[in-house]
């Protein structure tokens, strides 16, 4: 039995997240159905992450089993030729037996995009949060590191969430401008529900004024989702990169 490693992207706009749900269209029913159909069997998928609704993933890590004689390459054109166009295998390895895509990594990387012109581009309504006030990504860059750390993050967390352990360590946070395109990108050991979108909607508020210059450590230390930015909206998030 191999224990093979997949490395996907995805284009989250029309699924309900990963996570399989009873009356709502997955990515991870999806990818199911495309496993079933080349290896004969509704395999079990074991993910690296749950994602949102409209949730995006430029690397998404998941494994199956199988005792198939086929290649790495087979695997990988065998699944796109059954998957949808949103839905693309890029990788495949066989790892050993106890390598699970959770519970394996060692760290995740999230990227947010904003769109920072002052008209809607409708190319990137899927794909960004428009957002058409003036913006410094410099001084937000300096602000996010406040970040960096490991701190109870239970102000940054979905009221949804039922996880006890509300601490995390962020390894690295960082805010750049390219053009009309903002882009916050942020590593940690582990993320709270809705915890990235937490942190880009409390930096607009940053961005704002209504968190001064220095508030964010207090902000983050006292815990309180009330002092927090609001959700910022999922399709400007992307889970970049897995880390193992």
């Amino acid at each position: 039995m191999k224990n093979l490693l997949l490395t996907i992207q995805y284009d989250g706009s029309k699924y309900h997240g990963w996570q399989v749900q009873k009356n709502a269209l997955t990515v991870q029913e999806v990818f199911q159905n495309a496993v079933e159909k080349v290896f004969h069997s509704r395999l079990d998928v074991k993910g690296c992450s749950r994602t949102d609704t409209g949730v995006h993933a430029n690397m998404y890590c998941l494994t199956i089993q199988t005792d198939m004689n086929i290649s790495d390459e087979g695997v990988i054109l065998a699944l796109n030729s059954n998957l949808p166009d949103d839905i693309s295998v890029i990788a495949c390895q066989q790892v050993d037996d106890d390598f699970h895509p959770r519970y394996s990594c060692t760290s995740k990387e999230y990227v947010y995009k904003l769109y920072n012109g002052k008209i809607r581009n409708p190319f990137y309504s899927k794909y960004a949060l428009h957002y058409r006030y003036s913006m410094d990504a410099d001084y937000l860059n300096k602000e996010c590191k406040a970040f960096i750390g490991t701190y109870d993050y239970s102000g940054f967390c979905s009221s949804k969430s039922d996880v006890e352990d509300t601490v995390r360590t962020v390894k690295a946070f960082d805010v750049w401008r390219d053009g009309d395109m903002v882009y916050f990108r942020v590593e940690a050991d582990g993320f709270l529900y809705n915890m990235v979108r937490i942190m880009v909607g409390t930096l607009l508020f940053v961005s704002e004024g209504k968190i001064k210059e220095g508030e964010l450590i207090d902000v983050i230390k006292s815990k309180n989702r009330k002092r927090a930015g609001k959700t910022a909206p999922p399709q400007g998030l992307y889970l970049n990169k897995i880390n193992y």
